[in-house]
């Protein structure tokens, strides 16, 4: 029997649990803020999780050492019975808005004007240039380093108390070190677009109201009772000010944010503070044109005066800071009628489903057609003919419909769910479905509009790449009976284009020689041109390095396709049942006679002066498109990737770089720019 600890020895045990327990949160807290804020994880997911199931028995076990601030007491275990009231210490006020360059200079006018008149001739300026994400903002108190209050900014006065459901935010830290005294932090609560589209596909999946937009689903998560609900949708958290806080001796705007990001709060990327209005307009233009590429939604960016002295002088007129604007965006996202659901054909025979609009204005563009992907994502999201629904502008440039109106579902007698045309609705074949497949067919190789979508691929800037060869000069091409496949582009001439009204003696030529251009694209293009399902770029270029030529592919056993990184078996079963189609040998055999590369070039695979190099590109290059860099270095035996990891050997950095940038630099990967590479490749 184990005798029981005295109680010098229970002190000491007692004082090693604590410390262990300190410890413990200590490391979840970090990694947390390592996946979560950097998204640059040092450990694996198994072992964050074997810590905090450490220190979540340690607590469970020994009921004295549990915090509120620990990581593991996130969600409380009880809903509020209500949302309390919350008087901000500095008003949350709203920013004033310009949409123009002009606006914004009429603006610095207007703060050089008012300092005048405050006995200041000529102030210094410096401004920061931030994203405004598109969300609910929010302010967090602190007291010595504790989290101890969270408030909706309300009416700008008056919030509500939300504490216990921002702490279930992992972006937002608990306590934060170096923090004496009471200290604000203010930001934006918000839901990434992916997340969004996620949640409402799973709400209409089950038969829920969808929500509208992300802005809307993050602020009815943040003013749920229930903090195990708002556990449950995926929030995340910028932060863009810290307020009253006259003890940290913080002098500018830039100073505080950088304040914020050394106690782990995540705070906008690529920020820009600069004294040069001309930087400041090229910024927001920036992120005007970027927000496509982003996965949060922002609705402008703001420009605010970096110093907190020259911010005190100018003051507020009405509620509005002088010394900060929001230069506003046009929406992405608008509620429309869907008229009608029709149905393109992909070259596979593939159908997809696409809308008619009620024509609405969406980013500044009028939307009255919208991509509905496949059948088996209009049926999750629930979309029907006649009712109203959600558009957003993908990117910022492909638009489609993410979702019934939120009050749609909820209606007795809705129309009937759409289902695929029982006949291709351009030859009229019967179409099919095969058992697992996701797409309804056309199984008819002749459709006009499969040939057509072929080669729309087969001459794109992916692929054979012929300029002047476009969707309005094929279309010609066709309906004069000059082209059925890629290979009679090969037999065109110049006196076949001179008579079609779209072609004069320049552009005719200029086209012919494009084509002849073509012929010296590599076999991995030339592969990938051929339109074989499941055969994209990278497989394409994965498929050329292991058997060299299209005729030792052909040749190739199912089993030996599945040996190529990235194919398994189900896939190299389909590429070796269109190898075996004598429609598409018959093509292989006429691109061959025409001159096209259907091996690779000697020398070419698993050699070369990056060989065995993981490379990584960022950023415009200013000569070489991503497509030419990339051949470069796969030439010269390298492997290129899309993200950086401390596996990566090589980051070939252009203009306007970004976060993959910052990681290179912080796990000390060697970075070059255009003229580096060529140096690398013995290019010129």
């Amino acid at each position: 029997m184990q005798r029981p600890l005295a109680g010098k020895e229970q002190a000491t045990e007692s004082k090693g649990l604590a410390q262990r327990v300190e410890e413990l949160r200590r490391q979840v807290e970090y990694h947390a803020w390592r996946y979560y804020v950097l998204d640059d994880p040092e450990i694996s997911d198994e072992e964050y999780d074997r810590l905090f199931a450490e220190l979540q028995a340690l607590e469970e076990a020994h009921p004295e050492l549990r915090s509120p601030h620990s990581p593991t007491q996130r969600v409380a275990p009880t809903p509020v019975s209500e949302l309390a009231k919350v008087e901000h210490r500095e008003p949350m006020l709203s920013l004033p808005n310009v949409r123009s360059p002009g606006e914004l200079e009429a603006w610095v006018a207007r703060m050089r004007n008012h300092l005048a008149r405050e006995g200041i001739a000529d102030p210094d300026f410096e401004f920061v240039v931030e994203p405004k994400i598109d969300g609910l903002a929010i302010t967090l108190l602190y007291r010595d380093g504790v989290l101890v209050r969270g408030a909706t900014r309300g009416d700008g006065v008056i919030g509500e108390d939300v504490t216990h459901n921002l702490r279930t935010i992992k972006t937002i830290p608990l306590r934060i070190e170096e923090a004496p005294g009471e200290i604000e932090v203010r930001g934006e609560v918000y839901m990434s677009l992916s997340a969004f589209t996620a949640l409402n596909e799973r709400r209409a999946a089950a038969g829920e109201s969808t929500f509208m937009n992300p802005r809307n689903a993050a602020a009815g998560s943040v003013r749920q009772l229930d903090p195990k609900l708002a556990a449950e949708r995926p929030l995340s958290f910028l932060a863009y000010q810290v307020a009253a806080a006259p003890q940290l001796g913080l002098k500018t705007h830039w100073e505080a944010l950088g304040w914020l990001a050394k106690r782990r709060f995540p705070v906008a990327r690529e920020l820009v503070c600069t004294a040069e209005i001309g930087e400041v307009i090229d910024r927001c233009q920036r992120w005007e044109r970027e927000r496509g590429s982003l996965d949060f939604e922002i609705d402008g960016a703001v420009v605010k005066v970096s110093s907190l002295e020259l911010q005190r002088r100018l003051g507020y007129v009405g509620r509005d800071p002088r010394w900060a604007v929001a230069w506003k965006f046009a929406p992405t996202t608008a509620v429309t009628k869907l008229l009608e659901i029709r149905w393109n054909v992909g070259r596979y025979g593939d159908l997809h489903p696409y809308a008619v609009l009620e024509p609405v204005a969406v980013g500044g563009v009028t939307i009255k057609q919208a991509t509905l992907h496949n059948e088996e994502d209009l049926a999750r999201k629930d979309i029907r003919a006649g009712e109203e629904v959600i558009v957003i502008r993908a990117g910022d440039v492909i638009p489609q419909v993410i979702s019934p109106a939120p009050h749609v579902v909820e209606r007795p007698n809705r129309p009937p769910p759409p289902k695929p045309p029982a006949r291709c609705p351009y030859c009229n074949t019967p179409t099919v479905k095969e058992p697992g497949d996701v797409f309804t067919r056309c199984p008819n190789r002749d459709c006009p509009e499969r040939r057509h979508q072929l080669l729309k691929h087969f001459v794109s800037s992916q692929a054979m790449d012929i300029e002047g060869l476009g969707e309005k000069q094929l279309a010609l091409l066709e309906e004069r009976g000059l082209v059925r496949t890629p290979a009679d582009i090969y037999r065109l001439r110049e006196e076949d284009l001179l008579p079609l009204e779209r072609f004069a003696e320049t552009s005719a030529r200029k086209l012919i020689e494009a084509i002849e251009r073509s012929k010296g694209q590599p076999f991995a293009r030339v592969l990938f041109a051929l339109g074989i399902e499941e055969v994209g770029e990278v497989t394409a270029r994965a498929l050329a390095r292991r058997f060299g030529s299209i005729d030792a592919l052909i040749a190739a056993t199912p089993e030996q396709i599945a040996e190529v990184q990235g194919i398994g078996a189900k896939v190299a079963a389909k590429i070796r049942k269109a190898l075996d189609d004598p429609k598409l040998l018959a093509l292989i055999e006429e691109l061959k006679e025409a001159g096209l590369k259907t091996a690779e070039a000697q020398g070419t695979a698993g050699d070369g002066p990056l060989a065995g190099k993981t490379v990584v590109l960022t950023g415009t290059l200013p000569n070489l498109t991503r497509d030419q860099a990339r051949e470069l270095i796969e030439a010269a035996g390298g492997r290129v990737t899309s993200s950086v990891s401390a596996r990566t050997d090589l980051v070939v950095a252009g203009d306007s770089p970004g976060s993959k940038l910052e990681k290179a630099q912080r796990l000390g990967v060697e970075i070059v720019d255009e003229a580096g590479l060529l140096r690398l490749i013995g290019g010129p």
